[in-house]
């Protein structure tokens, strides 16, 4: 029990506290549960048996950590929030509960609300007084409520090209993001109508061997979430918006697909989620094999090792 503060009134019946964190007073903490070194638990937190606390954690004051939560290195949970422990009040006997987990440097605002079994996602940020009922990506910043996906941490978002505003046949733009580009397709414009197109291998930097249309999203869905190891794809909005971050484990960024002739091109190991769709947006994504499910990478921290060992 030594190595740690305690307040002499808060509760401490828990043995397993590292070194370094400090305990403010009224705080209540149950046998069983673990904190790792280096927190800083505020006053009036009650901390239930069965919760693991990873390094460096802030828990503000007023905040309640039912069975089953997880908090991982490095979160920050703002005062009053709220882990609702059970979606209808009164669980049935017997009934298992659901794991709620803020991974690695997820930050949760003031009152916001978490239901039981969602799952922040690393260096994720909860505005306050958000309601979250459904897990939050990697990276992304949720508000309101319901929450939704309003952005993502550190994306400077690459300026659009209009629709007026023509680009040189093939044009490509760099990004910061390995291997991503934006490309600008030709187009002939008269008094008829705009025409765009595009060849493979001349202006799409593949041979296309299949496409597929993503069309009638609600704004606050989010699409994607996943890396291919092999396939290359090339996204156009064929009508409204989206906006398209992509992240190499390294670089992250937000691009804005809102015009027919403005392409972007997402290779292989790139972590792709698209979101913010307008309600008449129709994106096309032409891709340089068939559907092969084992070419997918679903799970970030999976994306994340499998970077690590290719380099």
């Amino acid at each position: 029990m030594s190595g740690f503060f305690q307040h002499e009134k808060a509760l401490v019946e828990t043995k397993s506290i590292g070194e370094g964190t400090r305990i403010w007073a009224f705080a209540h903490i149950l046998e069983g549960a673990r904190i790792g070194r280096d927190c800083k638990i505020c006053d009036h937190v009650f901390i239930e048996s069965d919760v693991v606390i990873g390094d460096r954690v802030t828990v503000q004051c007023g905040v309640q950590l039912w069975d089953g939560i997880r908090l991982e290195d490095d979160a920050y949970i703002g005062p009053n929030v709220t882990f609702a422990d059970d979606p209808l009040p009164r669980r049935r006997p017997g009934q298992p509960l659901k794991r709620t987990t803020v991974h690695r440097g997820a930050s949760i605002g003031a009152n916001a609300t978490l239901l039981p079994g969602v799952r922040i996602g690393e260096s994720a940020i909860v505005a306050a007084g958000a309601v979250v009922n459904r897990d939050v990506p990697p990276g992304a910043i949720a508000a309101g409520n319901p929450a939704q996906i309003t952005g993502y941490v550190s994306e400077p978002e690459l300026a659009s090209l209009r629709v007026a505003d023509r680009v040189r046949e093939a044009e490509r733009i760099a990004t910061e993001v390995h291997g991503v580009e934006l490309y600008g397709l030709p187009g002939v414009e008269d008094m008829r109508g705009i025409l765009t197109f595009g060849e493979s291998g001349k202006h799409l930097p593949f041979d296309v061997k299949r496409f597929f249309l993503v069309y009638g999203v609600p704004n606050e869905e989010v699409r994607g979430e996943h890396a291919h190891r092999e396939l290359h794809q090339f996204l156009l909005c064929v009508h409204g918006s989206c906006h398209v971050t992509c992240d190499d484990g390294q670089n992250r960024r937000q691009f804005v697909l809102n015009s027919p002739s403005l392409g972007l091109h997402v290779p292989p190991m790139v972590w792709s989620i698209q979101h913010k769709h307008s309600p008449d947006a129709v994106l096309v994504v032409f891709a340089s094999a068939g559907y092969d499910a084992a070419d997918y990478i679903r799970d970030y921290d999976e994306f994340r090792r499998e970077l690590a060992a290719s380099r």
